[in-house]
């Protein structure tokens, strides 16, 4: 997490913000399962299949598979150039905003929350390092790991700034959840809606900045 530079931070809050929300909305329309937290829906899984039955295990165990299509198609996409982070974004987006349109048609089709969970595997992918996601967008356990770790520096003398960050992505998070919840109740299914709009302008911002870097580049 270190390694990324202060824009790349800002624009890793943001993107966790919104992952919140839509992880908030995805909790209230899915009546309890997640869509970027994935060792939810893996637990929900396994009770589900001892108090409602198989079937209803189903949905949780689809979303652990969406996100994961969404790491691999985000990883390969950014794997390829890391310059294409906003193509990722930008993919999200529209697969948000998919899935708000399909909930208005029709609203009983809960493959459309697939989409949510691929989205938001996806935006994991965009600060890569040895194979490894160097920041958590979409996952508040690695980040509370990151800030457990950053306080033991602390404590130790080895660092007394690494908290910062880790904590500020929480936060991130925890607020975009609270606003999504809020939004979910004023505007129903145009929450989404809002949320697929910020997305887009998140990946016109990335794709404007890797533009002017590449710019400044010497030939």
């Amino acid at each position: 997490m270190r390694e990324v530079s202060r824009r790349g931070m800002t624009l890793s809050l943001a993107l966790s913000a919104v992952a919140g929300y839509v992880d908030a909305v995805g909790f209230i329309e899915t009546g309890g399962f997640f869509v970027s937290f994935m060792s939810g829906n893996s637990t929900q899984a396994g009770v589900e299949v001892w108090t409602d039955g198989p079937g209803r295990a189903l949905l949780p165990l689809a979303l652990v598979g969406a996100f994961v299509i969404g790491v691999a198609a985000g990883g390969v996409v950014v794997g390829a150039h890391a310059r294409r982070r906003s193509a990722v974004v930008a993919g999200s987006a529209v697969a948000v905003a998919a899935s708000a349109l399909v909930g208005f048609a029709l609203p009983h089709a809960e493959w459309r929350f697939a989409l949510l969970a691929c989205a938001m595997g996806a935006l994991n992918t965009l600060y890569l390092a040895d194979g490894r996601a160097r920041i958590a967008i979409t996952y508040a356990t690695g980040t509370l790991v990151s800030l457990g770790l950053a306080l033991a520096d602390l404590v130790t003398g080895r660092s007394s700034t690494a908290w910062r960050r880790p904590l500020l992505l929480w936060a991130a998070l925890a607020a975009g959840a609270v606003a999504g919840a809020a939004a979910h109740r004023w505007l129903g299914g145009g929450a989404l809606l809002a949320a697929g709009v910020i997305l887009a302008a998140l990946a016109v911002a990335i794709g404007a900045g890797t533009r002017r870097g590449a710019a400044a580049e010497p030939s």
